[in-house]
């Protein structure tokens, strides 16, 4: 079978829009996702995974049946198809790189937008790869698209070459990750997989078997409406007492533009209301399951000093749960991270063991009974216009998923 190169690959998903909306109600949250779906299993049928399709959910499974005598693991690939709604992923124009030298990158249709190696330093460490961006105007996709389209090489290859060993492979890829719905709606007993990984991290080698913990929390302000033209010693504004609220928060701690490594953070990611009620969203991480409690215990606390100075007004604060820390199901498989991390030694890399400071997919899915780290697939400077990938990075990351497949096997 002919075989399309990775990063022909990669170029054709990041064109087709499948941004997510946190603030739809439809699953998946937007209908242009099932659109690269689609394309996906058009592609993994004429592969010959004959089971390929796309629900009515937005999920595209399939399975790459296995060549081997008796009975070894089932392992799943998983990547999102869905990209940031921080920044558009409309009319994504793909820009090879070749051969880069470690210049600054001006991205052509904005040239004030500029990647420049002082802000990412891993470009440094690129010199001589394929370096994609985008234009410009948009992002580019690589978050997730970059291990979509490694998937689908990995299985390319697997197809084209069968006399390398491999047990039952599941492809899984979902909708909404990037909203934290990405598992909402996985069928886990048809997934019927035994270990899992998502191909969803950055640099050459990375490997994470462990993230956040996380809730989100609303904190709600209630005032006291009056007509604005005669409202004095009557009216108690709530937009103002969120406004204060927030002031109030640490200026030098406890954020996520304050804090690294193992520091966990509470962070406002939207607000809105009018003069009688007001309310502020937030997300509160932690590696430490525990420690959530603490965060918001101390949120509330600041939420009921604020309130205090507002005599009539009220409030209240919802927390709900949204993912835990993987590695809590993750190490009790030990062979989970040992043949992933021999599968980046086999590929000739140095495998960094990391923490990742969010979540993935793997974090829900883990705890839904699929043990599900996460693998790298060389997408970095996500959410924004800046975001690239190196070919090589990507084409090493398939042979990782190779050489991962084959261990199994040999399990």
């Amino acid at each position: 079978m002919k075989s399309i190169p990775l990063a022909d690959r990669f170029c054709k998903y990041v064109q087709i829009d499948t941004q997510s909306d946190p603030e739809s109600k439809t699953i998946p949250s937007t209908e242009k996702q099932k659109d690269l779906g689609r394309v996906l299993v058009e592609e993994l049928l004429a592969l010959g995974l004959t089971d390929a399709h796309l629900d009515v959910f937005g999920y595209v499974y399939a399975t790459l049946k296995g060549n081997v005598d008796g009975k070894v693991p089932v392992i799943c690939y998983c990547s999102h198809m869905d990209t940031s709604p921080d920044c558009t992923g409309a009319g994504v124009k793909p820009l090879i790189h070749k051969n880069y030298q470690g210049q600054d990158i001006i991205l052509p249709d904005d040239n004030t937008q500029i990647i420049r190696t002082a802000e990412h330093p891993y470009l440094l460490q690129r010199i001589g790869d394929d370096i994609i961006t985008a234009s410009g105007t948009t992002l580019l996709g690589a978050d997730n698209k970059s291990g979509v389209a490694v998937i689908m090489d990995c299985i390319q290859n697997l197809v084209n070459n069968p006399s390398i060993p491999h047990g039952d492979i599941r492809i899984l890829f979902t909708p909404d990750e990037e909203i934290g719905r990405g598992v909402d709606k996985v069928d886990i007993k048809k997934l019927a997989a035994d270990y899992g990984y998502t191909i969803d991290g950055g640099e050459l080698g990375s490997y994470e078997d462990e993230t956040f913990s996380a809730d989100g929390a609303t904190v709600h302000f209630y005032g006291i409406s009056a007509h604005p033209g005669y409202a004095k010693g009557k009216l108690v504004n709530a937009l103002k007492i969120a406004g204060d609220f927030l002031n109030r928060l640490p200026k030098n701690e406890w954020s996520p533009e304050t804090t690294e490594g193992r520091e966990g953070f509470v962070h406002p990611i939207t607000m809105g209301g009018v003069g009688e009620h007001a309310w502020v969203k937030f997300i509160v991480r932690d590696f430490d399951t525990k420690k959530l409690a603490e965060h918001e215990a101390r949120l509330k606390k600041v939420m009921e000093e604020t309130v205090a100075a507002y005599p009539g007004a009220s409030a209240k604060m919802e927390v709900s749960e949204q993912y835990r820390n993987m590695k809590e199901v993750v190490e009790k498989t030990p062979a989970i991270s040992v043949n992933a991390i021999e599968a980046i030694k086999q590929a000739g890399l140095n495998p960094t063991l990391s923490s990742a400071r969010g979540g993935t997919d793997g974090s829900r899915l883990s705890f839904m009974g699929l043990p599900c780290p996460n693998i790298f697939c060389g997408e970095m400077a996500f959410h924004g216009k800046h975001e690239y990938v190196s070919v090589q990075d990507m084409e090493k990351a398939s042979q990782v998923l190779v050489n991962l497949a084959k261990l199994w096997a040999n399990k």
